[in-house]
């Protein structure tokens, strides 16, 4: 939370403009969480700051480090012992973290030390970690509002810093847009690594700890063991999946309620299958589809989409974006929704009781976007595709047939619906067509068009 410094004037712990720390002098608040102030400060002018002295011509470090700095400042004196430690071990995965996978979007750390203040008794022994200083942070910018293409830069600069994480072995586990700061450069880097986890194969273990409105369905009924709760890369991309809804919702969350916990009890609805997800209809079709997927309501959905695969779509999708006339894609995807909502109840009859095949089955291919899954041959199931029950509900997974499918299996199918609920792929396709085709066990499902690139001669499903 940013706070006003004014109105912090009066907090007996608060560090004036002018003071000392280390070598450098703090030059206002900049904002305070649950363990931590976070002040704005710059090099101190006598050239003693923890780099070493600078000569006249340094006005910045050869590493890029300059004057600016953010100190986050941890104080243990007063707490209990216990209290103390975790203090202690926050400060030690963030320094951990900085040093052993370091990266342009993770928030540069430049130094760490422990205050010494005799005559400022609260903030004695306090842990202080100096960092590079952002112009701001992305709650910052959502208040101001953020068009679609900067929306897309900052979600690609997030996907980016997760990519990272997860391949060096960390979890954030308390991304949200205030831990999204954006740098002097206007790039994005992720921030505030006190609750990250390192990884054991293929999960941490932490302390039930996190913001509510980011956390997934699964946490608030993960059982606690001697280590905490189960944490996976999954969780992560949950929160990506709302931080993506705020960016292009104006900073609306993409569950309803008035409170924390209000919207926390409508995730678990929607993950329980007892609520449908409903974004915001300003999200753009392409990020609509990024959220869904991100906002899977289980750890096994939501597997398929790592932080790496997301990007690899958001890169593909800007670099086809061609010059044209902006368009308003959300309200005609809108529109055709509700249009097929008004059919719906008819077209369900007439397909639910005229089940007769086409004269002439065809064969089809299916398509998995992804490039990484086009090349593996060991059927991963992160790389398998759900085929719907309905194709005129949302394709969601609750409306998904538990036979999966892979890239390159051949399918029969008997016939198509020219009518159904639209889809959009990864590359921005949008289609209402959808293909019966039948599955091992006879089970019947239905394929939608942009998972093949046949394009079969069938007759309509009557």
């Amino acid at each position: 939370m940013v706070h006003d410094p004014a109105s912090c004037a009066d907090r007996e712990e608060l560090l004036p403009s002018g003071h000392r720390i280390g070598g450098w002098i703090v030059t206002g608040p900049i904002g305070e969480g649950g363990w931590a102030t976070v002040y704005a400060a710059r090099r101190a002018g006598d050239g003693t700051g923890p780099e070493g002295p600078k000569g006249p011509d340094d006005a910045d470090d050869a590493d890029g480090t300059d004057d600016a700095v953010a100190l986050k400042v941890l104080p243990t004196a007063g707490l209990a012992p216990r209290q103390a430690r975790l203090v202690a071990e926050s400060a030690r995965r963030e320094v951990e973290l900085a040093r052993s996978a370091p990266h342009p979007r993770l928030v540069r750390l430049i130094d760490t030390f422990t205050l010494t203040a005799p005559d400022r008794p609260a903030l004695d022994g306090a842990i202080v970690l100096v960092m590079e200083r952002a112009r701001c942070t992305l709650r910052d910018l959502l208040a101001a509002g953020v068009d679609e293409e900067r929306g897309g830069r900052i979600v690609a600069g997030i996907c980016e810093g997760l990519a990272h994480l997860h391949r060096s072995g960390w979890v954030h586990t308390d991304l949200k847009p205030e831990n999204v700061l954006i740098g002097r450069d206007g790039e994005v880097r992720l921030a505030d690594f006190g609750l990250a986890i390192e990884l054991t194969g293929t999960h941490g273990h932490s302390a039930p700890m996190g913001t509510p409105d980011y956390l997934p369905p699964e946490r608030w009924k993960a059982p606690l063991g001697e280590h905490g709760v189960k944490v996976r890369t999954t969780a992560d991309i949950w929160a990506l999946g709302t931080v993506i809804h705020e960016v292009f919702a104006g900073g609306v969350p993409p569950f309803p309620g008035a409170t924390p916990a209000a919207r926390s009890a409508a995730a678990q609805q929607y993950a329980e299958g007892r609520a449908a997800l409903r974004l915001a209809p300003a999200v753009p079709a392409f990020w609509r589809a990024i959220a869904t997927d991100c906002l899977a309501p289980t750890h096994a959905a939501r597997a398929p989409h790592t932080a790496e695969s997301l990007l690899a779509r958001i890169h593909a999708h800007r670099a086809g974006r061609r010059p044209r006339r902006p368009r308003p894609r959300t309200a005609l995807l809108a529109v055709t929704l509700a249009l097929c909502a008004v059919a719906a109840v008819a077209a369900v009859t007439v397909l639910r009781t005229h089940l007769g095949a086409a004269a002439h089955p065809a064969r089809i291919r299916v398509f998995n976007a992804e490039r990484s899954c086009q090349e593996r041959t060991d059927r991963d199931p992160r790389c398998s595709l759900g085929l719907a029950v309905d194709p005129l509900r949302p394709y969601t997974a609750g409306n998904v047939v538990p036979v999966r499918v892979w890239h390159d299996d051949t399918l029969e199918a008997d016939c198509q619906l020219p009518s159904g609920l639209p889809v959009i792929d990864e590359e921005d396709r949008t289609s209402t067509v959808w293909y019966r085709v039948r599955l091992p066990g006879a089970v019947t499902a239905w394929l939608p068009a942009v998972r093949t690139r046949d394009r079969p001669t069938l007759t309509d499903c009557h």
